[in-house]
């Protein structure tokens, strides 16, 4: 059983709590120590670390691994723990037997107050990243701390277990966990689909005032997720050391986390599953005047895009099952909106007041019929362009409406979810054929990488910054509106994205 009870007893809280992470790295610095150390000290503590493996890893993911010797991890361990008071410990990956036993050991012999197990064993993609081998040596190891934190295949994978179907079925499997270990167990829900994002804590033995505490959030839809477990793990860690009180740590760190998700994209890390702003609350103190505008409008659709990565449409698109027939639907109707898309993007050039704005609103207006007619004529063909559908035909009124009584920060607005929402999901379906090794064989490949590359992104960005620039200029009144259009367009985005199906229907 656990020694949480003696270790509780021994917890002196501190407002700057000495944290210790055993771990490996990671050079993007995105996961591992590199996380750890960004995560201690956004949440207050002052961060320490001891390396176990040293990683070849971006945000694509693991290339290589080399882990020293156990001598050295010891003489590392020792160091720190001869010298200096720890107040909370976090292990993350271990990658050997021999590693675990020796961290196992120096765990008996130190015994700090507190000590928090991410249990590295299986990656978001499914990849496992301990040796068959250690797997029972880590499992006796979960009784020795104070909280584990797994993800649902590692939750399964200490029990020996299929992997958690629901949210149900995860709770009973931390439910096992706990009876079988004495410990606390942070169920997460992370690998589930829906829009909102479930985490409960988990004792079996009274430690908590209910034997499941839950706490749901709504989910942040976004690809850079890279080093989030390793971050929650670290921040309850360094928090619990404040407070003393896993409930009250949970809600503090679950709510810093979700913020570091949804302003991740600005950081602009890697091609891949970029990493989480551990420090956006500091960035945001020095973020320039309008920046916060954006910001603030990405927020406002959260439930937007989390549904539109949950639409049968954008799944089978993404995992490259779509109908044929289906996807040619979609881009007949998508080239219905092109005229028209780039006749408001003319307008934006014309209202424009700097000549970078209008060079900028006028060349995406000519690229609009030019680079993506030509993709679509290579995808549509010959066929007739069709009628639009009632969607469609919404969502082409609701441009041209802006696009004639708008000024130009409500029209360039109007614009935005177009280049922002498209930018997203074409570099969070690419990123997961790339990580699958499917990009060849992939249908839709070619299709989702003019929404990836590089240029497209750039383009991106440079129409949220002239957005934030309007913003900054644009009266309070303006800003209001320019909000709700922003959600208007953000709407028929998502009803555009819906099936082919829904818009026959419609």
């Amino acid at each position: 059983m656990s020694n949480v009870n003696e270790h509780a007893s021994r917890l002196l809280l501190r407002a700057t709590p000495r944290v210790l992470s055993i771990a490996g790295t990671d050079p993007t610095g995105g996961a591992g120590i590199q996380a750890d150390l960004k995560s201690i000290a956004a949440n207050g503590g002052y961060g320490m670390a001891v390396v176990t493996a040293l990683v070849a890893q971006n945000t694509h993911g693991v290339l290589a691994v080399h882990t020293p010797s156990v001598e050295f991890l010891r003489q590392q361990l020792d160091a720190v723990s001869h010298d200096v008071q720890i107040d909370a410990v976090k292990i993350g990956m271990l990658a050997e037997l021999a590693v675990i036993d020796e961290v196992r050991s120096w765990l008996q012999a130190t015994r700090p107050p507190l000590v928090v197990l991410d249990p590295v064993m299986v990656s978001t993609s499914g990849d496992r990243l301990l040796a068959a081998s250690a797997e029972q040596a880590l499992r006796n190891l979960v009784s020795l701390v104070d909280l584990v934190t797994p993800n649902l295949p590692e939750l399964a994978v200490l029990l020996q277990e299929e992997p958690a179907a629901n949210w149900a079925e995860a709770l009973e499997q931390g439910k096992r966990l706990s009876t079988a270990t004495g410990v606390t167990v942070l169920v997460k829900g992370g690998h589930l689909t829906g829009a909102d994002c479930p985490d409960a804590l988990v004792n079996s033995h009274g430690l908590l005032a209910e034997t499941v505490v839950e706490f749901v959030s709504p989910r942040v839809v976004t690809n850079n997720t890279h080093g989030t477990g390793c971050s929650l793990s670290s921040a309850m860690a360094t928090v619990q050391a404040q407070t003393g009180d896993w409930a009250a740590s949970l809600s503090r760190v679950k709510e810093w986390l979700n913020d570091a998700l949804a302003h991740a994209h600005s950081l602009e890390v890697g091609s891949g599953n970029g990493p989480i702003h551990h420090f956006h609350q500091l960035f945001a103190d020095r973020a320039p005047r309008g920046r916060e505008f954006s910001e603030s409008l990405w927020a406002g659709i959260t439930s937007i895009r989390s549904r539109i990565f949950e639409l049968p449409f954008i799944v089978a698109l993404g995992n490259g099952t779509l109908d044929g027939v289906d996807f040619a639907y979609y881009l007949a109707q998508d080239a219905v909106c092109l005229n028209t898309y780039s006749h408001v993007l003319t307008r934006a050039s014309r209202l424009a007041p700097t000549e970078e704005e209008q060079r900028f609103w006028a060349n995406s207006a000519q690229l609009c019929l030019e680079v993506e007619a030509e993709l679509h004529r290579s995808w549509v063909g010959d066929h007739p362009q069709p009628a639009p559908g009632l969607v469609t035909k919404g969502y082409l009124d609701h441009l041209l409406a802006v696009g004639v009584q708008g000024s130009y920060a409500v029209v360039v607005v109007a614009l935005l979810p177009r280049f922002w929402l498209n930018a997203e999901l074409g570099e969070r379906l690419q990123a997961e054929i790339l990580a699958q090794g499917r990009a060849e064989a992939h249908p839709y490949a070619a299709w989702l990488e003019t929404y990836s590359n590089q240029a497209f992104v750039d383009s991106a960005r440079r129409a949220v910054a002239f957005v934030d620039a309007a913003a900054a200029a644009a009266s309070s009144g303006e800003r209001q509106n320019m909000k709700a259009v922003f959600e208007q367009s953000s709407q028929f985005e998502l009803d555009f994205f819906d099936s082919p199906r829904l818009h026959a229907r419609l």
